[in-house]
């Protein structure tokens, strides 16, 4: 399962809308039952209003109970280009990162962490040690 969270921009001049993806997060599912996902869903969500789209997949049945909206759309061209392009765009990225890797379906999760990993962090640039500093200080240990 990959879950991305998007903040909606909307350019005040044109009146067009774009989504900006800020972090992601990636959880192998054991199997596509509704228990698993809703679990990862109330695990991934921090409490505050939360707005989430998905495909029509019967995985997602509970969703409405966590979260404030749930916008389920058919799975669709269109849906990959505008609703779900962040989704898609990071598993495509994550298919084409993990193919190098032979035998991975025992440490999944781990080679998913580490690529999540990464690319939360695409735009720290200068800014990374500073968070390293804090991140290292601040650790409980846990």
């Amino acid at each position: 399962m990959i879950m991305a969270e998007n903040t909606i921009l909307e350019d005040l001049e044109t009146g067009t809308i774009d989504r900006q993806c800020l972090y992601f997060k990636a959880k192998v599912l054991e199997n596509h039952k509704a228990d698993g996902t809703d679990d990862t869903i109330k695990n991934a969500i921090d409490g505050e209003t939360s707005i989430v789209f998905s495909d029509k997949s019967t995985s997602y049945l509970n969703i409405a109970d966590y979260v404030d909206i749930h916008i389920t759309e058919k799975s669709s061209e269109r849906t990959t280009k505008e609703t779900l392009k962040w989704v898609h765009i990071a598993i495509g990225n994550a298919k084409r990162d993990l193919q190098k890797f032979h035998k991975i379906n025992e440490y999944l999760q781990l080679y998913l962490n580490e690529f999540i990993y990464k690319l939360n962090r695409r735009y720290f640039g200068d800014k990374i040690f500073d968070r390293l500093v804090i991140a290292s200080i601040t650790a409980t240990g846990n």
